[in-house]
């Protein structure tokens, strides 16, 4: 069940639906949105994208721990751009109303030289909800990342898929690891404010 306070969105990769999938979450759910590090492109950032897209008013969006202005990965961003980030000062935003966590790319994304986007997970507390696009090695993908979290004893809500129904890909998944689905992102020439809502309305929050 959708009961927890904390839920981190994570990919299978970069580029599989993590921003699009936090909007539905936070339409459905009414929670709050937040970015610890956004790199890259903030004048148009994931924060800025999300609130574009939710109508839900219950939903607030709360400001990213550290900026970082070029389209890396976060140590790299950050150390291009002069700074330096410390896991230890990023804490979660207060609120009370469920928060919605947007990661970067994949779970083995560096932060810094020796942290990883699932140290920051577990440092959270968060359940992850773990977003898996169809294409050419994406069992393996997924299956491997559901197997880092597990190794890891990080809890896992479910499993988004982003795209149109594979049900070889997607039986086999959903059987090895054990997850339930949550939901489907439907494929769209263009995402809108109501094809968030529409999308909401139709994942499982129960």
């Amino acid at each position: 069940m959708l009961n927890s306070t904390r839920y981190f969105v994570t990919g299978i990769g970069t580029g599989v639906g993590k921003t699009v999938c936090s909007a539905i979450l936070c339409e459905a759910l009414g929670a709050d949105y937040w970015k610890p590090l956004q790199a890259g492109d903030l004048s148009n950032s994931d924060t800025i994208t999300v609130k574009s897209l939710v109508s839900n008013k219950q939903c607030q969006f709360h400001n990213e721990a550290y900026q970082l202005p070029y389209a890396m990965s976060p140590h790299a961003s950050a150390k291009k751009a002069g700074v330096e980030i410390n896991t230890d000062l990023i804490q979660v935003p207060q609120t009370s109303n469920k928060l919605i966590i947007e990661g970067a790319g994949g779970l083995m994304v560096p932060v810094t030289d020796n942290k990883l986007y699932i140290n920051l997970i577990k440092q959270f507390n968060a359940e992850v909800i773990l977003v898996s696009q169809n294409y050419l090695g994406s069992i393996n993908h997924t299956l491997l990342s559901a197997e880092s979290l597990f190794h890891r004893g990080i809890p896992v809500a479910g499993i988004v898929f982003n795209g149109d129904e594979n049900i070889e890909t997607e039986s086999v998944i959903l059987n090895m690891t054990g997850l339930r689905m949550l939901g489907r992102i439907p494929t769209t020439k263009t995402i809108t404010k109501a094809f968030i809502k529409k999308t909401a309305a139709s994942f499982n929050k129960s």
